[in-house]
């Protein structure tokens, strides 16, 4: 009788496609002994730029995990290996079919194109195995007489057979997906279960029976290297702590320090009396054509920004080095800076500039929330112009910002407070805030960057202008 015979595919870390080499892994979503479906969710990583749900390309049964949690990988290592039953026929009995298993385990990734993010893998035809070894072919050598019809030969140690089914190793017991999905829910570990059903499957009945004397321990996975090295918890008395970096922080201080001994930077400060702009949020906010719609002072600096771009469209550049050229971008992808507690990162909105209030208004909220949840993609943080940073939220009046690389201003928002402000000739209070812009000055010069931060500040002490200018 012909069987399917067993073959094992790896997944690496694939190529996000932007550049990057390596990421951590956060959390497994699987563990040795699960079934996995193409396009299922297998791992979350964090690379330089974002955490990121990987997508496993086929489907199988998780063989062996490679990495620990908190590992750093790089792109196209190995992490998983999984079990599947995508491996071409076995040969006929007189081949010795129960001594192919423990060869084809060993399969690799097909060789060709490195897997990216989205759309990776290569279909199941394109699949390779090993060649045997001649030591393995030996027993097609040693068939049992034509006239003593005995059954296929036992099966080697390392890759036992159950219902025709070759196995890989002894801890990856029988049993169905919904059952291996009952067995992790309830913590039970499915190699330590007795299976009462035909063929030595495990069964639910079996599940619930191993459950119920005691919680039994979480599987344990296959041998893996050490995790990545973790700030370890000080002594009471120790005077230092020292904690590894990488990740988004890693890729934040190389990026700081490229841009700023790269780009020269000039900051310019204004105080403005931002009181209109306040009350023109309170108004907003009750309404009732506004409502869902998230308003907030940051939402009227970014509009204030952008109607200055508008007016002062040179300040929407770029510098190549390589060719020696100013790229003025015809496009506002609005950056964001955000902390998270992965650190700092910048998301960005695309083509900012085409949005009405509401559309920005949204846009914003769903950019903080996703960063804050650690959820933001790699691409939302490619490809921005030009950026705010809300350092006023801090409490902070302002600060000297850094560039992002590869575009030409920043803008810093400080702190809005009640101060003692002349007023129509009176010194009343007013809700009063600083802000401060730095850019690129190879190509911003103090003339257009001191008429870019005016114009920001007009627009947030009379926001009416936003209804003239825009």
């Amino acid at each position: 009788m012909t069987e399917s015979a067993q073959a094992v595919r790896e997944f690496k870390m694939p190529d996000v496609g932007e550049g990057l080499t390596e990421a951590e892994i956060l959390k497994w979503y699987v563990q040795p002994g699960d079934t996995v479906t193409d396009g299922q969710v297998v791992c979350e990583v964090e690379t330089a730029k974002a955490a990121v749900e990987l997508p496993i390309p086929f489907d199988g049964t998780v063989r062996e995990l490679r990495f620990t949690e908190g590992t750093t990988v790089d792109v196209g290592q190995v992490i998983i290996s999984v079990a599947t039953g995508g491996g071409a026929p076995a040969p006929e009995p007189e081949a010795a079919p129960a001594e192919a298993p423990a060869a084809e385990a060993e399969s690799a990734e097909p060789q060709g194109r490195q897997p990216v993010l989205v759309g990776y893998g290569v279909s199941e035809s394109s699949t390779k195995r090993r060649a045997r070894r001649p030591a393995e072919q030996a027993p097609a050598a040693q068939a049992p007489a034509p006239e003593a019809p005995a059954p296929a030969p036992a099966p080697a140690p390392a890759a036992p057979v159950a219902n025709g089914t070759p196995v890989s190793g002894a801890d990856r017991p029988l049993a169905k997906p919904p059952v291996r999905k009952l067995a992790k829910d309830l913590g039970v570990d499915l190699a330590t279960v007795v299976p009462t059903g035909e063929g030595g499957v495990v069964t639910r009945e079996d599940v619930h029976a191993a459950a119920a004397p005691q919680a039994p321990a979480a599987p344990a996975p296959a041998p893996q290297p050490a995790p990545a090295p973790q700030a370890a918890a000080p002594a009471p008395d120790a005077r230092e702590t020292r904690i590894p970096v990488k990740g988004v922080r890693k890729a934040t201080a190389q990026a700081m320090v490229g841009s700023a001994f790269t780009a020269p930077h000039v900051t310019e400060f204004v105080t403005v009396d931002v009181t209109r702009t306040m009350k023109l949020v309170e108004k907003m906010k009750a309404d009732k054509d506004l409502a869902g719609v998230r308003v907030n002072p940051l939402l009227m600096v970014a509009r204030a920004l952008l109607v200055a771009i508008r007016r002062n469209p040179d300040v929407n550049a770029a510098w190549d080095e390589a060719n020696q050229e100013i790229v003025r971008k015809h496009y506002v992808n609005l950056g964001i800076a955000a902390a998270t507690p992965r650190g700092l990162i910048v998301p960005n909105i695309k083509d900012a500039q085409a949005k009405t209030l509401p559309e920005l208004a949204s846009a914003l909220g769903e950019l903080v929330s996703t960063a804050r949840e650690g959820r933001t993609s790699p691409a939302d943080m490619q490809g921005g112009t030009v950026t705010i940073t809300n350092v006023g939220v801090f409490g902070v009046d302002t600060g000297t910002p850094i560039l992002n690389p590869g575009e030409s201003a920043i803008l810093a928002f400080g702190a809005v407070k009640w101060q003692p402000w002349v007023h129509k000739g009176k010194v009343k209070p007013r809700q009063v805030t600083t802000l401060a812009l730095s850019f690129d000055h190879r190509l911003v010069d103090g003339e257009l960057g001191s008429r870019v931060l005016a114009d920001v500040a007009a627009v947030l002490e009379h926001p009416k202008r936003l209804l003239t200018w825009t």
